[in-house]
């Protein structure tokens, strides 16, 4: 069990870092936040990459896995007056913290550098490898492309993502694309549309064939979703103007081994078939691209395109993680994520081995008056410690 001490550290950390706002791009005040916690307690290093990624290094004393444990620190934004309290208060109410973060993920944020520092201190540093608490950037835009910097500057042998899992141990998750779909059309005169030829007409058509496609699905991770998120016609406001042009955001969501190859395919394949049918039809597909600047100022630029992953419950590091996680709470199941994560990167792209493991049900990411229940964060800090242990003897 957690000593007293420990859950007030924990709880008070929490508190400190949901009442600094960190938007996308905007982590800064966080980022020194816990880049001076950690200064004061004994960690070996701190790396602040050119994201902003702060990297907190705590060392054994023998050679061994790094054991990368992740949480974003950047948040979604609020609305004040959809909170019945302060977004940004940490304020404690019926055995809860709430605010911005709280879920998503400040509180398990909190738990691994509590974790870390109490993994130290039970073992005098007497371990193997290294123990690095990845505080990200940007998840909430790029969900893994900042943390490509953590396994360049660290190496992982093992990650720990703290996304909430409700003290599940989760051993993969769907990915996420977002594909731009763009169809051209000709200007005319609204009086006179058969002059034109309407874009938004032809989107439509290829909307309603791209709804009939099969949608794969995967005994595991269950379905890859394509849903219609955005559209946009130009030219806008349309004044009296057929639309030549219409642009819509598709988001799908991916199974493993899929590539982008791949996922455009039936797409590409039905706007040839259209175009062959109806000789005024042009459409195209990709993947949208994104580009966000950093509060170091530096700028990500990436297409969307993240992929999913799954880990089998007979590998070691699964298996041997969800004994000892059982043997502190008999409750835990195994489990994935129905959303996508920085693991996307860690796993899907690096093939780096990877778990999930946080606070909190995934339904309070996001909401108003998010919250977090402290016997959550204080029950998910013994289990990173328990994952130390564990990671570091593989």
């Amino acid at each position: 069990m957690l000593s007293e001490a420990r859950k007030e550290e924990v709880i008070s950390l929490c508190q400190s870092l949901v009442r600094l706002k960190s938007y996308s791009g905007e982590e800064n005040l966080v980022a020194s936040y816990i880049e001076n916690y950690a200064k004061r307690n004994e960690f070996d290093d701190v790396i602040v990459d050119e994201y902003g990624n702060i990297l907190l290094i705590m060392k054994g004393n023998e050679e061994g896995p790094t054991v990368v444990f992740d949480g974003h620190i950047d948040t979604v934004p609020v609305q004040p007056s959809q909170w019945e309290l302060d977004p940004f208060s940490g304020e404690i109410k019926d055995e809860k913290i709430y605010g911005r973060g709280t879920s998503d993920m400040k509180g398990a944020v909190s738990a691994m550098i509590t974790a870390a520092i109490s993994f130290a201190e039970d073992t005098n540093k007497s371990f193997r490898g290294e123990v690095v608490v990845s505080c990200s950037v940007h998840e909430e835009c790029f969900e893994g492309v900042a943390t490509r910097k953590v396994s360049e500057h660290v190496k992982p042998d093992f990650v720990v993502i703290g996304e909430a899992t409700n003290l599940n141990l989760n051993r993969g998750q769907r990915g996420r694309a977002e594909i731009a779909l763009e169809t051209f059309g000709k200007t005319a005169h609204s009086s006179n549309p058969d002059k034109g030829v309407n874009a938004v007409y032809q989107m439509m058509k290829l909307l309603t064939a791209i709804r009939e496609l099969p949608i794969p699905e995967h005994e595991v991770l269950g379905k890859g979703i394509l849903e219609l998120t955005d559209i946009k016609s130009f030219p806008y406001p349309g004044a009296s103007v057929v639309p030549s042009n219409c642009k819509v955001t598709l988001d799908r969501r991916l199974l493993v081994n899929e590539t982008k190859e791949s996922v455009l395919a039936p797409i590409l394949s039905l706007i040839e078939q259209m175009k062959l049918d109806d000789e005024e039809f042009k459409a195209e597909a990709s993947f949208s691209i994104g580009e966000e600047k950093c509060y170091t100022g530096a700028l990500i630029k990436a297409e969307r395109f993240f992929p999913g992953w799954l880990y089998s419950e007979q590998e070691q590091f699964v298996d041997q993680v969800y004994k000892n996680l059982l043997a502190i709470n008999p409750d835990t199941k195994l489990s994935h994520y129905s959303f996508c994560t920085n693991g996307s990167h860690f796993a899907g792209e690096a093939n780096i081995p990877t778990i999930g493991y946080g606070p909190s049900a995934e339904n309070l990411a996001h909401i108003d008056n998010e919250y977090i229940e402290i016997d959550q964060l204080t029950k998910v800090t013994e289990g990173y410690i328990t994952i130390m242990k564990t990671l570091s003897s593989l």
